[in-house]
């Protein structure tokens, strides 16, 4: 599975949160934004500063009155980049449902489970009663010690 798809400038979930919301929205204020996304100005600057020089964010600055204001706008780059990023991520998802479903579709099980058993069966310090491991071998005290990767009981049928 290939994430050659993924935007590594939408990969940092602040810069992606502040794509997502100027999506739904045009020429967005700044403080707006500001407090949307939970970011103080200078940080929010910073973002905008690396979304600007990829080309995903425009930038315009003005006044209301005499109070100063800038005004944040997804470009058409940044609508594409948000896009494919969004696609990718979808297809990752999909691709990992897809052979999670194969796997367990092959009668695959998790050997978790099968060591959870031999561990029940052996007691807590994984050895037999005769101080032998589950295939007849001594165990170390260190393997005894090993956690087991437990996995969900299979859903019932």
């Amino acid at each position: 599975m290939t994430h050659a798809d993924l935007d590594p400038v939408l990969l940092d979930p602040t810069r992606l949160s502040i794509v997502s919301l100027l999506a739904a929205t045009e020429w967005a204020e700044f403080g707006w934004v500001r407090d949307a996304v939970g970011m103080s100005d200078s940080a929010l600057s910073k973002q905008v500063t690396t979304l600007g020089k990829q080309g995903y964010v425009e930038v315009e600055k003005g006044y209301v009155g005499k109070r100063p204001r800038t005004w944040l706008n997804l470009s058409e780059d940044g609508r594409t980049a948000l896009e494919d990023h969004v696609s990718a991520l979808q297809r990752i998802v999909e691709q990992s449902r897809q052979a999670g479903e194969a796997h367990v579709a092959d009668g695959h099980t998790d050997d978790a489970d099968d060591a959870a058993q031999g561990t029940r069966e052996r007691g807590a310090t994984g050895q037999s009663a005769t101080g032998q491991g589950a295939a007849g071998t001594a165990r170390s005290p260190s393997s005894a010690r090993r956690p087991v990767r437990r996995s969900p009981p299979p859903a019932s049928a």
